[in-house]
């Protein structure tokens, strides 16, 4: 091990928010574990990195258009300007606190991915399990330091221990994003419901697995990309609606198109369930116009700025109910993410490496080999992407 290590940073003095884009590969300290400094590294280990995803929340900083201020805020608190990004991950545990093992029976070489909220544990939330609501949590390469480096430092609460000889290190990679769709997909039961989902992107993606594979009817899916859309229909949507250029006055503006077609295809009553996984205020708007009567709208993207929805008593007396995702329910999420992608049966992690991997053919990036101009290439021409971080 060496003093240095390569990450992938955004340094808010030397970068700028505003005035740049993407990662910046440098060389950043190696992580240390030493208890007579840190009292907290009794219960921290140091994660060697092997696959780590890049998110949508990832793209979002990439193009500065998400997460604005808790990042800014975060350094601010920190007393510094740079931050390593990243969030999702597999890796070998290779150092760990005195207390680690004892605490989460978690051992020196073992592999793992984790969670990427880092919860308090003391606050009201924490205390009463709701943990993936925690009112002072940290989150991974946004507001503490993040993965994307060859080696880390991250507290082993977080860990979850895996077993490549089930799931494929580079879909382990993927538990943190898979678990998103998890956790959206328990807020209503969506046996035998028909379910339209806002934005196929990855979580949308894996979204669409997880509906099929929980029950339900009828599956659409919604996009600008007509790439995205055949994917979709390969994970199993039975319809596609391709998102296309109007001439709507206002960026809230609902999609008429879009939701006289989802109308038709569910014979004018509206879909059960919608999932907006794409964050922008019309996609919002039209999840909820495209949803019936007492049903259930599940909120899980995320774009900064102020939204507006139009004709709101509209949704009152619709009686529909709106549910707010953040994350996954740890660890209750990350042990249905792990016995869905384990049963070979389902073809969920076949999917998922063969279509939306494409079967590693151009979605790994090797760290090595990054640059900002080959990444904006490969987020144009692929939903996901991972970082073999040590070649």
């Amino acid at each position: 091990m060496t003093d240095k290590i390569p990450a992938l940073t955004l340094d808010l003095e030397q970068d700028g928010w505003q005035t740049s884009k993407g990662f910046i590969k440098r060389d950043v300290d190696m992580p240390v574990l030493d208890e007579a400094v840190n009292s907290s590294d009794a219960l921290s280990v140091i994660v060697k990195i092997q696959y780590a995803g890049m998110c949508g929340s990832d793209r979002g900083i990439w193009n500065r258009t998400a997460f604005s201020d808790m990042f800014k805020e975060s350094l601010v608190a920190e007393t510094k300007s740079l931050r390593i990004l990243g969030h999702e991950f597999v890796g070998e545990v290779v150092s760990a606190g005195s207390q680690v093992e004892n605490l989460y029976g978690i051992k020196v070489g073992e592999p793992v991915s984790g969670d990427s909220h880092v919860t308090c544990g003391r606050c009201f939330q924490c205390r009463v399990g709701e943990q993936e609501v925690c009112q002072d949590q940290a989150i991974l390469g946004i507001s503490i330091d993040g993965i994307f480096a060859h080696y880390v430092k991250i507290p082993a609460k977080n860990l979850w221990v895996v077993d490549n000889d089930r799931v494929r290190p580079e879909v382990c990679a993927l538990y943190d994003p898979f678990g998103n769709a998890v956790h959206s997909l328990s807020k209503t039961d969506v046996r035998g419901a028909r379910v339209a989902v806002f934005g196929c992107g990855q979580i949308g993606m894996f979204s669409i697995l997880l509906a099929r594979q929980f029950g339900a009817a009828k599956v659409i899916g919604i996009d600008v990309n007509q790439a995205n859309l055949d994917i979709a229909k390969e994970l199993g949507a039975h319809e596609t609606i391709l998102i296309e250029k109007s001439d709507k006055k206002n960026d809230y503006d609902v999609d008429r198109n879009v939701v006289d077609e989802i109308m038709e295809l569910t014979y004018g009553k509206g879909v059960d369930v919608s999932l907006e996984m794409a964050g922008f205020n019309s996609s919002v708007n039209n999840a909820i116009a495209s949803t019936r009567f007492g049903g259930d709208v599940i909120l899980f993207g995320i774009k900064d700025g102020e939204f507006m929805i139009p004709d709101f008593s509209k949704m009152i007396v619709k009686g529909i109910t709106l549910h707010n995702v953040i994350g996954r329910q740890i660890f209750q999420t990350w042990q249905t993410a792990q016995r869905v992608l384990s049963d070979s049966t389902n073809g969920v992690q076949e999917k998922i490496w063969k279509t939306i991997l494409k079967g590693g053919n151009d979605t790994i990036i090797k760290l090595s080999e990054f640059s900002p101009e080959d990444m904006e290439k490969k987020m144009a021409a692929h939903p996901k992407l991972i970082f073999d971080i040590q070649n």
